[in-house]
């Protein structure tokens, strides 16, 4: 069966770096685009970083230049390398993953991930 594992979160000082791991298996991960969503305490779920196939990326407003999604093949994992962290960047994080590219900013994914918690401190 098809999955996807978020690892890496974790408490890390305002300004800190932290690099976020998804996991996938089941499914043929070269073939699929993968995003990173992000869920605040209070707030709904929006979308972070999406790296689609042929190597297209979008990002969120609020992390340009300092969120890198990227993936590596070989491993069927998709990375968020975090920087400069900001306390409003604290959120339950998540992965997604979807056969077609459209919908998955807005949230439309075929497989989601339980989420990997980020807190970080003022």
């Amino acid at each position: 069966e098809a999955s996807v594992v978020e690892s890496g979160g974790g408490l890390v000082q305002a300004g800190g770096s932290l690099r976020l791991s998804c996991t996938a298996s089941g499914f043929t991960f070269d073939d699929y685009a993968m995003a990173w969503f992000r869920q605040p305490p209070g707030k709904e779920r929006e979308a972070v970083a999406v790296l689609y196939k042929g190597g297209v990326t979008r990002y969120a407003d609020s992390v340009k230049g300092r969120f890198t999604i990227s993936r590596d093949n070989a491993k069927n994992t998709l990375y968020l390398q975090m920087d400069s962290l900001k306390h409003e960047d604290t959120a339950m994080y998540y992965c997604a993953a979807d056969d077609s590219p459209s919908g998955l900013w807005a949230g439309r994914g075929n497989y989601w991930g339980q989420g990997t918690q980020v807190t970080v401190s003022s």
